[in-house]
């Protein structure tokens, strides 16, 4: 239950950052519990639709080496907000290039979090 916690944290913060740093993104409202909703929408929208859209498109994947993901990451990204809007804690974004600087925002934060927030568990599992 923990690393869900950590999870959800590490999305609402990478979902702040975003949404305070790139222009062109307009939240609803900017309160916390307003963002930790939203990570919520966001990792079930991650999770659920995420692995089946990069099935679907495996094809394009592999002939754009990969390049293809960042435009998936996009759409989650603007489906999240989407989606957070009808429970009155979403974003809107202007363009597609707001879109896609919020996910790779979101992306670079996640990932820079998560090194930093790693569980000691997972440290000595590695080792071994």
């Amino acid at each position: 239950m923990s690393r869900f916690v950590i999870r959800l944290l590490i999305n609402a913060i990478a979902l702040y950052v975003a949404i305070r740093i790139v222009p062109g993104i307009h939240p609803q409202t900017t309160g916390w519990l307003a963002i930790l909703i939203l990570a919520l929408i966001f990792g079930v929208v991650n999770a659920f639709f995420g692995p089946l859209l990069k099935l679907l498109t495996c094809p394009l994947i592999l002939l754009t080496l990969g390049l293809f993901t960042l435009l998936i990451n996009t759409f989650l990204f603007w489906l999240s907000g989407r989606i957070g809007d009808i429970f009155g804690v979403g974003f809107t974004v202007d363009n597609f290039w707001s879109a896609f600087l919020g996910s790779l925002v979101v992306s670079i934060v996640s990932i820079g979090l998560s090194l930093l927030l790693r569980d000691e568990g997972d440290r000595k599992r590695r080792k071994h």
